[in-house]
């Protein structure tokens, strides 16, 4: 074999690697969901955003909930019997406020207990997801966000506060139109939130909780923690299954060649020895 073939073959394997690489880990995915669907007895729905590495040049795209998303988890519950328990696992900074509640919404109508699992984060649009669910399991670590709606790359809740705060004369108009439009979407995500929350929890929580989460009180990156959360009111279990995290460590962000955190992948605990009493 000359060096032009050893070349060529080597090409060849380098551009098939990867993948080869990501078929092996789906199929260990797959393997895993179905054995805590079998565990559980439920469907599990996945919805997991990382930066992806694409193509053989390996460019980052960054990912979010989108309407694709939206299609393919009310696919999955379509399929799903509708008194069959339903486990979403959520790992996502959020994002379009249409497909989040699209997702939202349809969780809310299935008839089988949902349980949501937040193994790490579900800012923004995850959290709206969580908020469907029968119960948020939360690792002791994981956090929720605020869903104030976000005009552009300015929370709507500043918008409003400008126009209220300035006179009119130093105003112009597109900061205006952009305020009203802030002023409709806080009012229709405080709704959304409310219509999710009514029924799983008293009247005037829900209510509480609707504003409290929609309004601006903080920034749109503020980390709501589990003991925060529960103690907002939200029905929060922080009782989280291994099988969860084996998933996620499936779920392993590409974009590095050099990792930010290293260890060896295998459990540590210390060694419990019996103390013994001195006579």
């Amino acid at each position: 074999m000359d060096i032009f073939s050893i070349f060529w073959l080597f090409f060849i394997i380098s551009a098939l690697q990867p993948a080869l690489k990501q078929r092996l880990l789906e199929s260990s995915r797959q393997r895993l969901i179905s054995r805590i669907e079998k565990n559980r007895g439920s469907r599990v729905i996945l919805l997991v955003h990382r930066q992806e590495t694409m193509s053989l040049l390996g460019f980052p795209l960054l990912k979010y909930i989108d309407v694709n998303d939206s299609e393919e988890v009310i696919r999955a519950i379509h399929m799903t019997d509708p008194d069959m328990p339903l486990d979403i696992i959520l790992h996502t900074p959020g994002g379009l406020v249409l497909a989040s509640y699209q997702i939202a919404h349809a969780i809310s109508l299935h008839r089988g207990r949902v349980t949501v699992f937040v193994p790490h984060y579900a800012m923004s649009g995850g959290t709206l997801i969580a908020l469907a669910a029968d119960e948020i399991v939360m690792s002791e670590h994981a956090v929720l966000g605020p869903v104030d709606p976000q005009i552009g790359e300015l929370p709507a809740a500043s918008l409003v506060k400008l126009t209220e705060k300035k006179p009119i004369a130093e105003i112009d108009d597109r900061t205006w139109v952009m305020a009203d439009i802030g002023k409709k979407a806080i009012e229709q995500l405080r709704k959304q939130v409310y219509s999710l929350l009514k029924g799983k929890y008293p009247d005037d929580l829900a209510e509480r909780l609707s504003v409290m989460l929609s309004e601006g009180r903080w920034t749109h990156d503020y980390p709501i923690t589990a003991d925060e959360a529960r103690s907002l009111g939200l029905n929060i279990n922080t009782d989280m299954p291994d099988e969860v995290f084996q998933l996620m460590s499936l779920y392993r962000q590409p974009i590095k060649r050099q990792p930010s955190v290293e260890y060896i992948p295998v459990p540590r605990y210390r060694e419990k020895t019996a103390g013994k009493r001195e006579a």
